[in-house]
């Protein structure tokens, strides 16, 4: 799958596409229904299935103290849509100068002029350029006006329930993982680059692999039974998922502890499966009692894990 990062990044050669816009924040059963149809409008139309998104998400930008945890980072998202048949991601950066564009100057030159799009789905209550003003009700007089074809996504529905990242982003935060994951399609996992911590954990005897969370909330904290996929095989393990109070630790990351294991992960990008919560983070008076823990949220881990095999 092709990724254009940035609208300079347009080539002649990315003229005439099938195109939907959003967040796809998770990229979840619901975004999966409007992708399926994407990618059949484009085999109709013989054309390229591609994706608009944006980077800061524009609720980033405007209100970053009170914008929503994300499910998946950018690199996910390609991961995920790819899979589904996407062959062009186009990350637009979201910055100030942008959203001040006009909803006209989004239409005429990026959508008509750059990218010359053959046909759009998009949410009917999608609204974009300066002050919010464009809507489903402008891009439809403008497929008219430059012979595109415009079409509107339709909630997908589990169990009377509306799928979306906000309902998914609910249930993890009420520890429920088997409603996140039937809205998903698969299991809540985080993805990330095994970077060279402290190693503090090898002292007490329960070396971690470490991943940076890179995004300003996460969507779950706390203790989990975990699988773990790496280039070679899948393990079980315990992870946590904060701040580190114990020992001080200040910026939110992953931490997660692999039974039977004793390769050298530093580098890779590992998957890990969020399976149950065990407990909350907590601030512990020492690193013996952390270290006491630790010790019983593995036997927790391990059973969970030994119990739904």
């Amino acid at each position: 799958m092709q990724l254009i990062r940035g609208i300079h990044n347009i080539q002649t050669a990315d003229h005439g596409c099938v195109l939907t816009i959003g967040n796809f924040d998770g990229v979840h059963l619901g975004h999966r229904r409007v992708i399926n149809a994407l990618v059949e409008k484009a085999k109709q139309l013989n054309c390229s299935p591609a994706v608009m998104v944006f980077e800061p998400q524009p609720q980033e930008l405007f209100s970053p103290d009170t914008a929503p945890a994300r499910l998946t980072r950018l690199r996910d998202k390609y991961a995920l849509l790819e899979q589904l048949g996407v062959e062009k991601l186009i990350c637009i950066n979201f910055n100030r100068k942008f959203a001040s564009l006009t909803a006209e100057h989004f239409i005429e030159d990026l959508l008509v002029s750059k990218l010359g799009i053959q046909h759009l789905i998009i949410g009917d209550d999608f609204k974009f350029g300066q002050h919010r003003r464009g809507d489903f009700e402008m891009l439809c007089q403008a497929g008219q006006q430059y012979n595109f074809g415009v079409s509107d996504t339709q909630s997908f529905k589990l169990a009377d329930c509306r799928i979306s990242s906000t309902e998914i982003r609910q249930a993890l935060e009420l520890d429920k993982l088997n409603d996140a994951k039937k809205m998903l399609g698969r299991p809540y996992s985080i993805i990330g680059r095994v970077f060279h911590g402290d190693k503090r954990g090898r002292t007490i005897g329960f070396p971690t692999a470490n991943i940076k969370l890179k995004r300003r909330v996460s969507p779950v904290a706390g203790v989990y039974a975990v699988k773990v996929k790496t280039n070679a095989a899948q393990y079980s393990g315990v992870a946590n998922i904060g701040s580190r109070p114990t020992v001080a630790g200040i910026r939110q990351q992953l931490e997660v502890h692999i039974f039977d294991f004793n390769e050298d992960l530093y580098g890779q990008i590992i998957e890990v499966i969020l399976l149950k919560k065990l407990r909350k983070e907590m601030k512990f008076e020492s690193v013996e009692q952390l270290t006491a823990q630790i010790d019983i949220d593995s036997q927790q881990a391990k059973q969970y894990i030994e119990s739904i095999a």
